[in-house]
């Protein structure tokens, strides 16, 4: 009897397709044989270029990142220009300047006459000039 059981075989289920290399996984024995060895290099470059593909994706997410953080901190820098910009256009003009020299005590007084155009002519344009040169 126990020549029966060592010449007997165990006969294995058949099964096709994905099943089969399923079960070849399972066992172990995919991981040994002669073709997974063969086309080991070729696997090895899938992996390989696998990772770059990661990384350049992970890499042009941040830059996305970036460029969503710049874009809202160039509107908030924007409108903080245009307040201020406004607020200057505001306090410089001539009747806020009046008030903030009263406020301040300051005895400058608003001229009411419109400036005056200076005009001369090309011969008192050369003596000045001469003038600025010879040093006098």
């Amino acid at each position: 009897m126990e020549q029966d059981i060592e010449n007997t075989k165990v006969e294995t289920t058949k099964v096709a397709g994905v099943g089969r290399a399923f079960i070849g996984v399972m066992r172990g024995d995919i991981f040994g044989s002669e073709q997974l060895i063969k086309h080991l290099p070729y696997l090895g470059f899938l992996v390989l270029i696998g990772l770059i593909y990661i990384g350049i994706g992970f890499s042009a997410e941040g830059s996305v990142r970036q460029i969503n953080k710049d874009k809202t901190e160039l509107k908030e820098m924007r409108s903080e220009y245009i307040t201020i910009k406004s607020d200057l256009m505001y306090a410089t003009k001539q009747s806020e300047l009046i008030k903030i020299l009263h406020e301040k005590g300051l005895t400058l007084e608003e001229s009411f006459q419109p400036p005056k155009k200076i005009e001369i002519t090309e011969d008192e344009l050369e003596d000045y000039q001469k003038e600025a040169t010879s040093g006098r």
